[in-house]
């Protein structure tokens, strides 16, 4: 497990399932997600057999937070598209949990992210692609160190109309490992 002040990463359990889901089946919180369809138990389930086939640092790990004497699972993130020879990956998350949104705790995920990323995986660059709409997670990514490198004009289609899809990275040498 990777811990952070509030938070811990651990790996995707199949009983995690239902719960992602249900998420994933709120529009709300799908909105600024690669999917655009709602899953059913049966396509998750398939993703997950897909995701146990994967590379070890390429597989999803659940984000938990402290509830009283347990944890409780919020949301998802990870690494994928990890090039070794460039020493490159990409990183997303998502809270499905809406009562946790806004209260920073993308930006402590990112961060740890960042720090398992550089210090235990060994990369040099790490990205990621936001909409320009998602003002939360971009403020997040920017708190978490990320800086802006691309803007890629109208590349996603989302309710009813053409959005641009902002790149961000973080590269070892600009990375802060106390903020």
């Amino acid at each position: 497990m990777l811990y952070g002040t509030r938070i811990r990463l651990r790996g995707d359990e199949r009983n995690d399932l239902p719960k992602f889901v249900e998420w994933l089946n709120d529009p709300e919180v799908r909105r600024y997600l690669s999917m655009s369809l709602p899953i059913s138990q049966a396509t998750e389930e398939n993703w997950y057999e897909g995701m146990l086939k994967r590379p070890p640092e390429e597989q999803p790990l659940g984000i938990e937070i402290k509830d009283n004497e347990s944890w409780e699972l919020i949301g998802n993130c990870g690494f994928f598209d990890i090039n070794w020879r460039r020493r490159s990956a990409g990183v997303g998350l998502f809270i499905g949990k809406k009562s946790c949104w806004n209260k920073g705790y993308g930006t402590e995920v990112m961060r740890l992210l960042l720090r398992h990323g550089f210090e235990t995986l060994n990369l040099n660059r790490i990205f990621l692609h936001v909409d320009t709409d998602n003002l939360g997670g971009i403020r997040a990514y920017e708190k978490a160190g990320f800086i802006h490198e691309a803007r890629l004009r109208q590349a996603d289609f989302r309710e009813g109309k053409y959005c641009d899809d902002l790149i961000m990275s973080v590269l070892r040498s600009e990375w802060n490992p106390d903020s």
